[in-house]
């Protein structure tokens, strides 16, 4: 195996943190993982990883190898793309996730103006509402809603949601307006067992309050119908509802207790070495969701 490809095999394991995760991805055997590492560390004169039964841990002098690895790659990715003309024009399948309701209504539309601007594009699309590993799965961009960990990838802030509470005009009618988070225990709640949901509910000045909701729902889209029907409320973040606020048949409550809004990023991993692919989605997202005014 040539220093090019053992390198790649290193950062790969790095990534992963797992030799045979790394032979399935690159379709190798796991003995020939093994022994491109071994062959880089012969090389170097040092060990990259420490090994255990159960992890696989980069030692110091692997981190900065990576580093190191992670920037030499990229160079020849970016010059073999360059003399195929991919950097230069898009090419190839754009593949983007994004949590299960803001994909569908915000990252969607994007998604597919950009095949028509882009006609020999292919784009794939991965909505969920769980963390996603953009490097293991194969993803081009993220659109991220939440604090950013220091993940050394690349991040665009476009915009911030609020979690709201909120109910129909008909529910409040019936059954009164909480004027504080403690007032929630005498209201019925439609709580979510999505990614955002939790049964604490935390407010500004680190007020929390345990909430014991009548009905749970893995979806928030059951949430807000539940809400929209009058039957009682529940928690969101705010442009889920965005038509239903706009339109009055939802309102929000306690919106002078309400947390810090929680940021949005366009995320991607290659930074200015991105393909064509990767750069003119980048471009499009950001400058779109960043004229949002919904989410800004």
């Amino acid at each position: 195996m040539d220093r090019w490809q053992a390198m790649r095999v290193f950062a790969k394991v790095a990534e992963t943190a797992s030799f045979a995760e790394t032979a399935r991805l690159l379709h190798l055997s796991p003995p020939a993982v093994t022994r491109a590492v071994a062959a880089l560390e012969a090389a170097i004169g040092a060990r990259l990883f420490v090994r255990t039964t159960r992890s696989v841990k980069l030692t110091e002098v692997g981190g900065r190898y990576y580093e190191d690895c992670r920037r030499i790659l990229a160079d020849i990715v970016e010059a073999e793309a360059a003399a195929a003309g991919s950097y230069a024009t898009p090419s190839g399948t754009l593949a983007v996730t994004a949590p299960l309701l803001f994909g569908q209504m915000h990252v969607l539309p994007l998604v597919t103006d950009y095949l028509d601007t882009y006609p020999t594009m292919v784009a794939r699309t991965l909505f969920v509402d769980r963390p996603v590993n953009i490097v293991e799965e194969g993803i081009d961009v993220a659109i991220r809603i939440g604090h950013l960990s220091d993940s050394g990838l690349t991040a665009a802030r476009v915009g911030a949601v609020r979690r709201v509470i909120c109910g129909s005009p008909a529910y409040f009618e019936r059954h009164g307006i909480p004027e504080t988070p403690a007032d929630l225990k005498d209201h019925r709640i439609a709580l979510s067992t999505g990614a955002w949901a939790s049964p604490e509910w935390r407010f500004a000045r680190d007020e929390r309050v345990t909430i014991h909701p009548t009905l749970q729902s893995n979806t928030n889209a059951a949430g807000i119908a539940a809400a929209l029907a009058g039957w009682g409320l529940t928690r969101v973040l705010h442009y889920q509802i965005g038509a239903a606020l706009r339109e009055g048949r939802l309102q929000v409550v306690l919106a002078d207790r309400e947390e810090p809004p929680l940021p949005i990023h366009v995320v991607y991993p290659q930074g200015r070495q991105a393909p064509a692919k990767v750069r003119t989605f980048v471009d499009l997202a950001v400058s779109r969701l960043r004229a949002n005014p919904l989410l800004n």
